[in-house]
């Protein structure tokens, strides 16, 4: 009789492990960097027939992030671990994704001790390939062991330049790349080779037979051939959203950081590659839009939101930055149209424009654009919070805020329906609110003709440099430093650990995993912050997230920690370095022992790209370059042809003052002592205004209205702005 089976850990259902340790596998996949998130997991383990997930399991999964303690990645694992997913299946997915943090996450609780993976084990082996001229070649091999495995891949015998991964992939191959291959895998104990297959590559036909009645199907009429139920697709999808709030001459808002934050959720949800700013100047929001271009390409589906203050002028739509002077100009303003002409020139697949922004006429400014004819594509969309010459408005209560517009938004963002569908639906739900009827309506216009949504799947064509730049770019402005242990000589080790909020902020935080017995006292915090970042002590190193301003991670991040929020990282000009202090007492001693540490963690998100440089690139229109107008003399010139024209009766001597790009009076920056966001009794308040602010020049540069229509918060608001209850 042969022995029974020993089980090891590894072969035990994921639905055996520890809640604890399935809860901290489920934030380290919510907030992975791109190529090791849940969704990429699910493909790995949805790519094993046994496991078989499907397009609605992953909808289930990706709703989650909707509900107040909702995760995505711990809907996916329980999923798994019910159908019959092991612990070594799930190394196995994690070790192709090279997910480490996860991995040493497993380690240290003791869910790998025994794993037969400890031992290097090729469990995908690649599959023959049968290709013609310009298909794409895609080989895999995975591999478990401890330590974690590399791979070289090799054709013919000899090692491939760009082989180390343990996918290899060629997007467009030729005849010179048939012949055959296998991959090596290696770790510093051991390593195995993959079985050896072939590559066929046969020439491309140069013409195809086809009967007469094929030739027929091609004039059928055109609702005929859309029953075949194809569906547009995009070759990728890309969005840039920014938030402006903290103006510095202006009146302050609220909404912005939570629209963007919740907007960023759903459209990744629906596979956007999103950037989200907040509080940008006026050369960080050229920049940003600039590297936005870079994401574009032939097909791509490009969404632009803002949320802040702005104005409309002969049809033309400005976003303010925060630094913008009172007055403000078109010069100091970037203007939506002239972006959407760079968006075509990329020959993108849907242009979408949600501005969440005041359409009032700017008064201060007199100067025509004459821009030069867009082209006629039938791609185009634009949703505006208000209609012309109205003002969009936020809502708030207990010192939380969300826009009209973005309230009602959100809740159909996620419908599969065509984009001007939606937003007709949204401008519905809005009409119904009795609190901003007659103030404030949503506008749409469209040239969109064919029926493209902004759940359309993807559907990658071959990689151009285009394409890859694009991928590039993106994964830089959401690179995170890795999580790390400190060690100091009195034998306390600290963990410090990194979480995005947006694609500029960052939360730092540290925790005590180690400490000897004879410490009776023990205190780590980070200091010593580079001053592009105007960091305040008083708002670092707090027990709560919610304490340095952080209410929209706070649930994804560790407990029991010190919490320290970075804003503005796109000021960052060097590397992020800073201290690690450690205090700590010993009995008998009144004296405090210090320790200190320097970290260097880089560029974090969107440092690496680089924003704080004026003007960086000229691919984004200034708006304004006339010579004679003292609040354009300073503004550099174009590469796209603009015109300008100033009416008699806006002469430079009648204007106010003069502004100089990049130089800001010191006596001009102040905050406001009190705004709108402030008063609890007030549940809406404009874009454009804020009781009781006084700007630095005569006359403000906003309109100034004010709404006291209160009865209607438990109504209204009940359930949609507590942020105990977003996402």
């Amino acid at each position: 009789m042969s022995e029974p089976v020993r089980s090891t850990p590894g072969s035990l259902p994921l639905s055996r492990l520890a809640e604890p340790l399935l809860r901290r596998l489920s934030e380290l996949l919510d907030r992975a960097a791109p190529g090791k998130g849940w969704r990429d997991l699910a493909q790995r383990a949805g790519s094993r027939g046994r496991v078989r997930l499907s397009p609605l399991d992953l909808e289930q999964c990706s709703l989650k992030v909707l509900e107040p303690e909702g995760s995505p990645s711990w809907s996916l694992l329980k999923l798994l671990g019910d159908r019959g997913c092991t612990v070594v299946e799930l190394v196995e997915f994690l070790q192709a994704l090279e997910h480490t943090e996860a991995l040493q996450c497993l380690s240290h609780s003791g869910s790998l001790i025994g794993l037969p993976e400890n031992k290097l084990r090729i469990c995908i082996q690649p599959q023959p390939q049968n290709l013609t001229v310009g298909d794409a070649l895609v080989l895999e091999c995975g591999a478990v062991g401890n330590p974690i495995p590399h791979y070289q891949w090799f054709r013919n015998g000899f090692p491939l330049a760009n082989g180390s991964k343990n996918v290899y992939m060629v997007t467009y191959v030729d005849v010179e790349h048939q012949g055959t291959y296998w991959c090596r895998v290696f770790n510093d104990r051991e390593d195995q080779d993959s079985k050896k297959i072939e590559v066929v590559i046969g020439r491309k036909a140069m013409a195809v037979e086809c009967a007469e009645e094929d030739l027929s199907d091609l004039q059928k009429p055109a609702d005929l051939q859309e029953q075949s139920n194809d569906r547009p697709v995009a070759t990728d999808k890309v969005a840039l959203l920014i938030g402006n709030m903290s103006y510095w001459n202006h009146p302050q808002l609220k909404a912005p950081m939570v629209d963007v934050y919740e907007l960023t959720n759903l459209l990744r949800q629906l596979d956007f590659k999103v950037v989200s700013l907040l509080d940008l100047t006026e050369s960080e929001m050229r920049n940003a839009v600039d590297e936005f271009l870079l994401l574009l390409d032939k097909g791509v589906y490009g969404l632009l939101y803002y949320a802040g203050h702005g104005y409309e002028n002969y049809g033309n739509s400005f976003m303010v930055p925060v630094d913008a002077p009172n007055p403000y100009r078109s010069a100091n303003c970037l203007c939506v149209q002239n972006i959407l002409k760079l968006m075509q020139e990329k020959e993108t697949g849907l242009n979408v424009f949600l501005l969440d922004m005041c359409r009032k006429r700017n008064e201060y400014d007199d100067t025509i654009l004459i821009l030069d004819a867009l082209k006629v594509t039938a791609n185009i969309v634009f949703g505006y919070a208000t209609c012309q010459g109205a003002e969009a408005f936020e809502i708030q209560q207990s010192g939380l805020a969300n826009g009209i517009f973005m309230k009602f938004l959100k809740d159909r963002l996620l419908e599969d329906k065509k984009i001007t569908v939606l937003l007709d639906e949204v401008a519905e739900d809005m009409g119904k609110c009795h609190l901003t009827k007659g103030k404030q309506a949503l506008e749409i216009r469209s040239s969109l003709s064919e029926k493209r949504a902004l759940t359309d799947p993807i559907q990658q064509t071959i990689s151009s440099a285009e394409s890859l730049a694009r991928n590039l770019q993106w994964a830089k402005a959401h690179e995170l430093p890795e999580s790390r242990y400190l060690e100091f000589k009195c034998g306390v080790q600290i963990q410090l650990g990194f979480a995005a909020e947006f694609s500029n902020v960052m939360i730092i935080y540290t925790r005590i995993v180690k400490k000897p017995p004879e410490i009776v006292v023990c205190r780590a915090y980070v200091t010593d912050f580079a001053l592009d970042l105007d960091v305040d002590p008083k708002e670092a190193n707090k027990g709560t997230p919610e304490e340095t301003g952080s209410y929209l991670v706070s649930k994804d991040l560790p407990k029991h920690c010190l919490y320290t929020r970075l804003s503005s990282l796109q000021k960052l000009r060097e590397h992020l370095i800073f201290t690690v202090c450690l205090h700590y007492e010993y009995p008998g001693i009144e004296d405090t022992m210090d320790e200190r540490k320097e970290v260097n963690v880089g560029k974090p998100l969107i440092a690496k790209l680089g924003l704080h440089h004026v003007f960086k690139n000229n691919n984004c229109l200034q708006t304004c370059c006339m010579a004679n107008n003292p609040f354009h003399n300073q503004i550099e010139s174009s590469p796209v042809a603009t015109k300008y024209y100033v009416p008699s009766h806006c002469q430079p001597n009648s204007c106010p003052g003069i502004y100089h790009p990049n130089h800001i009076c010191s006596d001009s920056i102040r905050q406001p002592e009190a705004c709108s966001c402030n008063g609890t009794s007030r549940i809406l308040a404009s874009r454009h205004e804020v009781q009781n602010y006084s700007p630095p020049v005569e006359k403000s540069n906003v309109p100034v209205e004010t709404t006291d229509d209160t009865v209607e918060l438990e109504f209204l608001l009940s359930d949609n702005l507590r942020f105990s209850k977003q996402q």
